[in-house]
């Protein structure tokens, strides 16, 4: 199709997940015309089935466990009685409440054209939804990606659990087999067990959270294992099979077969992008070998003026990649060709930077990571200094009886510059800010160490892996000479 002369929006965004909903608030704050297309649900998978659900239904969990817990705060006993369908009903809730943040309503005042109904993208330049054409000059797709579900036999005839449907279940299952042992599986396995279900997780790899430092998944493991909790690792799934209201699973382990029978079985096997359904395999958008779209460091596709963000294109499936996506994606399709005779590196700022990366796994303890893992750091000969320093130490986390875990970070050789971090224990995910921050903004460990931290907080144990670190590289030869000094003056 010729590039039409006049256009009825600058930029048509499909998806309103949390990539499109940034992506069309920037283009409406710059008062561009933008429309927003969305085919189920505002606030996509992280509002409705992801994010907000999991981190409420972690929430009630926890309370449950710290009633288990009762004497290790000096209670000689408290009991928890609740009822499953109306935990999974507050969860509901909690969604209702957020839901206005990401609502029709809010966007429309905002500027956004908000469109119910199903995106087909019919040129670069076109988009038909609802029967009616759209021209734009730029396009973002913003569509997210599902539940990975594998080809395994008879998969198909038996009722499975998903990130997606779980959310329904008002009937609490007694057995639960959780297959996938990354961040969503653990969180959920850990929520169910803690709520009476007897979860068994099924991993192939060798063990949970195999994406951690081995030390860092151990701490989670240790707590799994100590909740009760049966961890199945080097263990692969082969076939399914219904009995009366139960499935069956069988399983393979070094060459041993087995078959265990549960009440429900939740598939937290990996996240796939929603690439398909929506015209651009017809336009011949390029994918990935990981099935994404392919793009740029601009994100642009093949297609100079259609754009890509957050799950669809990846590397990085997270709530607040898409979101800092979304910011390279509305400010390049919006300004889009000026923007393309801007020379390097004046354009840096129009490239997406993926030079410091934050990640949490809610669990209990939790894990936060920004930047490198030693794991990855050895898998890229990437030299580096280590530093650990043990929470147990901690004066906040005894007095909460939360004393367990670690932060532990990587820096240069011969410097205090941060190259990654990791933290494991209570409210791990709102510690690490500190180390993202230094990070991003260029400074080390002797500015963790000179800024003071409130006392008592859990997030002395930044300074004190800061001091740790101090402490290792004292000036031996200088403190001798101070020896001698004071010495002197004592006469």
């Amino acid at each position: 199709m010729k590039k039409p002369k006049k256009f009825d929006y600058n930029v048509v965004v499909i998806g309103a997940g949390s990539a499109g909903l940034v992506t069309s608030y920037i283009a409406a704050m710059l008062k561009a015309k933008v429309a927003l297309i969305e085919k189920h649900k505002m606030g996509g998978d992280c509002l409705n089935t992801g994010c907000v659900p999991s981190k409420a239904l972690i929430r009630t969990a926890k309370m449950l466990s710290y009633a288990r817990r009762a004497q290790d705060f000096g209670l000689n006993k408290m009991e928890a009685d609740f009822d499953f369908a109306k935990v999974m009903d507050r969860v509901q809730n909690v969604i209702a409440k957020i839901e206005p943040h990401d609502s029709v309503e809010r966007y429309s005042s905002l500027g956004v054209e908000c469109i119910q109904g199903m995106a087909k993208i019919l040129s670069p330049y076109e988009v038909n939804v609802g029967g009616k054409t759209l021209t734009t000059r730029s396009i973002v797709i913003a569509t997210g990606a599902r539940p990975f579900v594998p080809p395994i036999p008879g998969l198909d005839s038996v009722d499975f659990l998903t990130s997606d449907n779980i959310w329904n279940l008002r009937k609490q299952p007694k057995t639960m087999a959780v297959l996938g042992g990354g961040p969503i599986g653990a969180e959920l396995a850990q929520c169910f067990q803690r709520l009476g279900t007897k979860v068994t997780m099924i991993e192939r790899s060798d063990r949970i959270l195999p994406r951690e430092d081995q030390d860092v998944a151990e701490e989670v493991i240790k707590k799994f294992k100590k909740e009760g909790m049966t961890i199945l690792a080097n263990h692969s799934a082969i076939s399914f099979k219904k009995e009366g209201e139960q499935i069956a699973i069988e399983m393979e382990s070094h060459g041993q077969k087995t078959t265990q029978v549960f009440d429900q079985v939740l598939l937290a096997i990996g996240r796939q992008a929603n690439v398909s359904g929506f015209g651009a395999e017809e336009l011949g958008l390029e994918l990935t070998e990981r099935k994404t779209f392919k793009s740029d460091e601009f994100l642009r596709t093949n297609y100079k003026n259609i754009f890509v963000c957050g799950d669809v294109t990846g590397p990085y499936q997270f709530t607040h990649m898409a979101a800092h996506h979304a910011y390279y994606a509305a400010v390049n399709s919006l300004f889009r060709p000026f923007t393309s005779f801007i020379p390097s590196p004046f354009n840096k700022s129009l490239k997406v930077d993926y030079s410091v990366v934050p990640w949490a796994t809610y669990t209990d303890p939790e894990i936060a990571t920004v930047g490198l893992t030693e794991t990855t750091a050895q898998q890229k000969n990437i030299p580096y200094e280590l530093t650990k320093y043990g929470i147990d130490d901690l004066d906040r986390a005894i007095a909460d009886s939360e004393d367990h875990g670690f932060v532990k970070v990587l820096t240069e050789p011969g410097s205090d510059k941060i190259l990654g971090a990791t933290i494991v224990g209570n409210h791990a995910s709102d510690l690490i800010t500190e180390f993202i921050m230094a990070m991003k903004q260029g400074f080390g460990l002797n500015a963790i160490l000179g800024t003071i931290h409130i006392y008592p907080t859990m997030a002395e144990a930044n300074k004190f892996l800061a001091g740790q670190w101090k402490q290792k590289r004292k000036p031996e030869g200088a403190l001798k000479l101070l020896g001698r000094f004071f010495k002197w003056r004592r006469g």
